[in-house]
């Protein structure tokens, strides 16, 4: 079982007033009603992932599924996960891994990252889904859009993503 923590470290290249972050996810939670819904309120990223089948990207393995966000304390992280847990989004990907195998998730509370990322939620998932493609080859399995806007931005942090979390 995977020990808790939600840490961030933080280097900073000094030449560029550049950040890298490096980001570890915390615990992972059961996809099940009583873990998501003290979550409600709450915006930023989710990950959603499978217990067992490791999904055969071009580059490598991986239980991630989807990566998703919730941009509105009014469309929280509870809320968009309930979707999905009960079949709402019709996220058909995500209805069927968890018709054959429980499904896991974890988040990333956006106000832990206010002093350091300047943009919006919605610029932070692309960051990572983009990522995931750079590591993976590909967009998660369950996740159908690009993330290309965030390439429009000039970052100013950096993320090194933990995505070993995942195997």
């Amino acid at each position: 079982k995977r020990e808790k923590r939600r840490s961030f470290e933080l280097m900073i290249d000094k030449e560029l007033n550049n950040k890298t972050v490096s980001i570890y996810f915390d615990s992972p939670m059961s996809f099940e009603a009583k873990n998501i819904k003290p979550l409600n309120g709450i915006t930023g990223l989710y990950f959603i992932f499978s217990s067992t089948i490791q999904v055969q990207y071009p580059f490598d393995r991986s239980k991630l599924l989807y990566i998703g966000m919730s941009e509105k304390r009014t469309n929280s992280i509870g809320s968009r996960l309930i979707g999905h847990f009960e079949g709402k989004s019709k996220n058909v990907g995500l209805v069927n891994y968890r018709k054959v195998e429980p499904l896991w998730f974890t988040y990333i509370n956006i106000e832990m990252l206010r002093n350091i990322w300047d943009f919006r939620v919605e610029d932070l998932e692309s960051y990572f889904i983009l990522n995931f493609v750079e590591y993976y080859g590909v967009y998660p399995i369950c996740n159908n859009k690009t993330g290309f806007e965030i390439l429009n931005n000039t970052l100013k942090t950096d993320f090194k993503i933990d995505w070993n979390y995942f195997k």
